[in-house]
């Protein structure tokens, strides 16, 4: 009996969030196991750094596998986390891109560059600084793992990720799917644990650590890597403000909103969390975006029809649930939803609320979930100041005719990302990452690629007569 009660503490479980009944219990990997896995790929690193041509070849065999088994995948984070189906697929899909892209364009983004100096001859040389651990949360298993370990594997570096304990075989699918395309052993690999198991990840032999979740993990996380003198890179909460001016065209924005705040069931980082509306359309827009959301389809993520399926745990139904009531109290006026959904699984109707206070928790808190809080706002500059009014700064998105104006607000929002007439997404095209509380260091483009790599300046001189040796 007492073993069986010594098990059950390093025992995870997994929950399907439409029913609420148990998919699968698997035993938690101690700090021997993490670290051995961690020496395996230390042994693993000097022969994948060694040639970009042998990584492209594999990463193009890891993309042909995505796209293969794209649906078989898509049911298991559906059934991990409650995802819509069609949400999935879209995910998996996205994540062959953005494979694909570093493995086509990832050698010009870390070819050697050369300087003008006063030396004969100047260069910097982009080196992988060896094994990444990795920390990813649960609402985008397969993106946020793959957009962060595309660019870091085709830099020359390699990866032992911890996937969240809510999706755990979506993270040993990724450790499968590796093996599957033929990539050499220890490239890839999926660590199975939950708190403890991050930290003995950020202790053991790896070179930089890499999180993305909620902004108090991330703050111990940082700490946690800055005591072993680690490189870290912080993709943190957001409260991504949606600003609707008097001149946007009004289908748009309300067809954006819809798609911005209940994509994923409201639970991405940078959703539209904080709705700002000119006065003059408020009206209009408010009837258009009831009107959209009330069309969405909420009920079994496993069906292709489903839009909106249910929140990825009890805890976070408590806590949206928590908040929309907090909010009720305090005099917002409920438009659209506002209750949980009767029945098996962890679903809560499609909200939207207006009347909001700054004292309420819904205009602080970053709400992961289905529940739009719409602010009436005099003008742009009102929008502006109380879009920045807030301690994230991930997105922003901007709904405007005028792209002048909306270049000069662009620049006066405090975020990482701002999208005009559109909803923020991320692309392997450009940098992702934000300021404040939501983190810092940057994902995707380029600049995600050079978050992991040694920038090393290297200067040759004919001789040593005529300089001056000062720091």
């Amino acid at each position: 009996m007492e073993k069986l009660e010594i098990r059950s503490l390093n025992q995870l479980v997994t929950v399907n969030p439409a029913t609420g009944e148990e998919i699968a219990k698997y035993d938690a990997m101690g700090r021997e196991q993490i670290f051995q896995m961690v020496s395996k790929a230390k042994r693993a690193f000097p022969e994948w750094k060694k040639d970009y041509e042998k990584r492209r070849s594999y990463i193009y065999n890891l993309v042909e596998y995505l796209k293969k088994n794209k649906i078989e995948l898509a049911k298991i984070a559906t059934t991990e986390m409650g995802k819509a189906l069609k949400e999935s697929i879209g995910e998996v899909e996205k994540c062959a891109w953005a494979l694909e892209f570093y493995a086509d364009h990832g050698d010009s983004f870390i070819s050697d560059e050369v300087l003008n100096t006063d030396a004969r001859k100047s260069f910097l040389t982009f080196e992988p600084l060896g094994i990444i651990g990795s920390i990813m949360p649960w609402n985008f298993p397969y993106w946020q793992a793959l957009r962060f370990a595309a660019p870091c594997l085709m830099a020359g570096n390699v990866i032992v990720m911890k996937p969240s304990r809510v999706t755990l075989q979506s993270g040993i699918e990724i450790e499968k799917a590796f093996a599957e395309a033929g990539i050499p052993d220890g490239i890839f690999q999926t660590v199975v644990g939950s708190v403890d198991s991050a930290n003995h990840l950020i202790d053991s032999d790896v070179n930089a650590v890499t999180f993305t979740g909620s902004t108090n993990a991330g703050a111990k996380v940082g700490e946690r890597a800055a005591i072993n003198l680690k490189k870290c890179v912080l993709e943190l909460g957001g409260s991504d403000p949606f600003i609707v001016l008097d001149d946007a065209i009004i289908e748009k924005a309300a067809q954006g909103a819809v798609k911005g705040r209940f994509i994923n069931c409201g639970q991405s980082c940078v959703a539209s969390k904080r709705f700002f509306v000119g006065k003059n359309i408020a009206k209009d827009f408010i009837e258009l975006f009831i009107k959209k959301t009330s069309q969405l389809k909420v009920g079994n993520p496993s069906l292709m029809e489903t839009d909106v399926g249910p929140l990825s745990s009890k805890d976070s139904l408590e806590t949206i649930s928590g908040i929309v009531e907090d909010a009720k109290e305090k005099g917002a006026e409920i438009l659209l939803g506002g209750s949980e959904i009767d029945g098996k699984g962890y679903f809560y109707k499609p909200t939207i609320l207006t009347n909001i206070k700054p004292n309420m928790r819904i205009a602080k808190e970053e709400t992961f979930g289905p529940v739009a809080p719409i602010t009436i706002v005099e003008n742009e500059s009102e929008a502006i100041k109380l879009a920045n009014d807030i301690e994230f700064g991930l997105g922003a998105s901007i709904w405007t005719k005028d792209l002048q104006k909306a270049e000069k607000i662009s620049r006066r929002i405090e975020s990482g990302i701002v999208s005009v007439n559109n909803v923020v997404i991320s692309d392997p095209r450009i940098p992702f990452g934000g300021i404040k509380h939501s983190g810092f260091g940057r994902e995707l483009s380029r600049y995600g690629m050079l978050e992991f790599v040694n920038i090393k300046s290297v200067r040759f001189y004919d001789n040593l007569t005529h300089h001056h040796y000062v720091e």
